[in-house]
């Protein structure tokens, strides 16, 4: 039976992970797992030198050298130690990526579309990354400096198992952990490993059951069947969708979480199930839990949070929202859906607010 061939970002990671992108994380693990039973000390450097090369095998030379010259930009800015030149870095590094004539160029370095996209994603995510460490690095004190050296950068930023598409984990605590030394078990790991594999396969099975019979996204890319459907009818649609949405980051995500375990990492916890929330708060907090962290220190808490005015909450979910919408692509329906979601937020913090108040308490 032919699947629904509409969902483009199911189908393009499926695709490159059955050429490339597989056998270069299981190259990983195999990396990973002698160095960490031979040369546990040097684990890091072993993993970096492997990201770099899998870049550059999978990238070229031009690819590679793009993302080794937004590192050694945003270290170079960091330097300063002021968060907002900082900020003011990432943000023009991330436009870059929508100059008309930038994007021709890049486009002219591979033979194919999806060669360029690969690069577009990988560069867009490692803009994350770079802004994690580069605002760690100015508000680190003097006597951590030699755990914020452009080396544990390149390690940071060239780590495979979240190269190309996450989930994002920041520096603080990917550093934190690279640095521990534990004792290596292989039972321990291979037992992880089977269970981690078995229940990404089920994921997976489970993904290519709904896109090869349920047809969700073939439905909505056509208004037709979407004018003559009932008000439950379009509900149902909206619910599949939203499943599908939730076991396919079971599956992208799933993968790299697993691989960060074998490498001795806490990974961030994986998609919550959407049946599950009630809140758009849960929701952001819930989904992309990397993401959400990502958000809440470098943005939100720094520009007030919960613990300023009312304004200021208000600015600071606007800013977050903001962020979001522009680094996913700023396009004019980006803004809609950031718009909407800081709204629901809003109003559902608001109300929470309101039923605290004690006369309100009294009444219900």
């Amino acid at each position: 039976m032919p699947q629904d061939p509409m969902d483009f970002e199911w189908s393009y990671w499926i695709e490159w992970g059955r050429e490339r992108i597989l056998w270069l994380l299981a190259g990983h693990l195999l990396v990973s797992q002698v160095s960490r039973l031979l040369v546990e000390k040097y684990k890091p450097w072993c993993l970096m030198v492997y990201g770099m090369a899998a870049c550059w095998l999978l990238l070229g030379v031009k690819g590679f050298a793009v993302i080794l010259l937004h590192a050694a930009i945003s270290f170079a800015v960091a330097q300063f130690q002021l968060s907002l030149l900082t900020w003011l870095c990432s943000l023009i590094l991330l436009s870059t990526l929508r100059i008309p004539a930038v994007e021709e160029t890049k486009r002219k370095w591979y033979d194919t579309e999806n060669e360029y996209y690969l690069l577009l994603f990988t560069v867009s995510v490692r803009c994350l990354f770079c802004t994690s460490f580069s605002l760690e690095y100015c508000w680190h004190a003097p006597t951590q400096k030699s755990s914020h050296s452009f080396p544990w950068m390149l390690a940071y930023v060239f780590y495979y198992p979240t190269f190309h598409n996450g989930p994002l984990v920041n520096f603080d605590e990917f550093s934190k952990q690279m640095r521990r030394q534990e004792a290596f078990s292989v039972k321990t790991n291979l037992s992880i490993l089977i269970v981690g594999i078995i229940r990404i396969f089920f994921w997976w099975c489970l993904a290519e059951l709904m896109i090869h019979l349920m047809y969700i996204h073939a439905l909505y890319s056509s208004a037709l069947p979407l004018e003559s459907a009932s008000y439950w009818a379009l509900g149902g649609l909206a619910l599949a969708q939203v499943l599908f949405f939730y076991v396919k980051y079971l599956v992208l995500y799933g993968v790299p979480a697993l691989l960060l375990r074998m490498d001795g990492l806490q990974p961030p916890a994986l998609p919550c199930c959407v049946s599950l929330m009630h809140s758009f708060t849960n929701m952001w907090r819930s989904f992309d839990v990397g993401l959400h962290r990502f958000l809440v220190r470098y943005i939100y808490v720094p520009m007030g949070g919960s613990q300023s005015s009312l304004l200021g909450t208000l600015l600071s979910t606007a800013l977050t929202f903001a962020f979001v919408s522009y680094w996913h692509g700023g396009q004019s329906y980006l803004w809609y859906w950031g718009a909407l979601n800081w709204l629901g937020v809003i109003v559902e913090n608001g109300t929470k607010r309101i039923l605290s108040i004690s006369l309100i308490q009294d009444l219900i």
